[in-house]
């Protein structure tokens, strides 16, 4: 009789955003993860179902180098959501700022009937209120890039200190003494 070689897994669900998919795909084959099976989240997100090897060599540094990278990977997707936040923010305050004084103006126009100076005040308010929701898209670019200028050297650091920490897990897997 032939003795099949036993081996005892251990799994991991893991849920990402669906644009992180790849990225975490790769990360978690990096730390000795196969994946199994992937599938659609209701909230936008996949679930990536893992197994690996439960006597897997080196497990307790690959184990933290994994949540280190994992933490790289949260850094990352908060870097990339404060580039635009801020501007966001913004647009949407001068955006209502803006609302409320083409609304003014046409309030001043219907406020008082017959009125010429009401109704000439009103439009020049409605069409500055109108400029100011127009110019509203510019001033949020402008505030997006200065802010990404800032930013991108930051994340061009932390993407490389996670390629340095995949390098590592990948090391140690192929590994055979410590």
């Amino acid at each position: 009789m032939q003795e099949k070689d036993f081996v005892t897994y251990e799994y991991k669900t893991v849920s990402v955003k669906a644009k992180d998919r790849t990225r975490a795909m790769d990360m978690y084959e990096a730390f000795g993860w196969e994946i199994t099976g992937t599938s659609a989240l209701v909230t936008g997100s996949v679930a990536l179902s893992l197994k690996r090897d439960r006597k897997q060599k080196h497990k307790q540094e690959l184990s933290r180098l994994e949540r280190q990278a994992e933490e790289t990977v949260d850094t990352l997707n908060r870097l990339q959501l404060s580039m635009t936040r801020g501007a966001s923010i913004f647009a949407y305050i001068f955006g209502i700022v803006a609302a409320l004084i083409f609304g003014g103006g046409m309030c001043l126009t219907m406020l008082k009937e017959g009125s010429i100076p009401a109704l000439i005040g009103g439009i020049v308010l409605g069409i500055v209120g109108l400029a100011l929701c127009g110019l509203n898209y510019f001033i949020y670019s402008k505030i997006v890039a200065k802010k990404t200028k800032e930013i991108l050297p930051v994340i061009d650091e932390t993407e490389e200190k996670l390629a340095d920490i995949l390098e590592k897990g990948n090391d140690l897997l192929s590994a055979e003494i410590i």
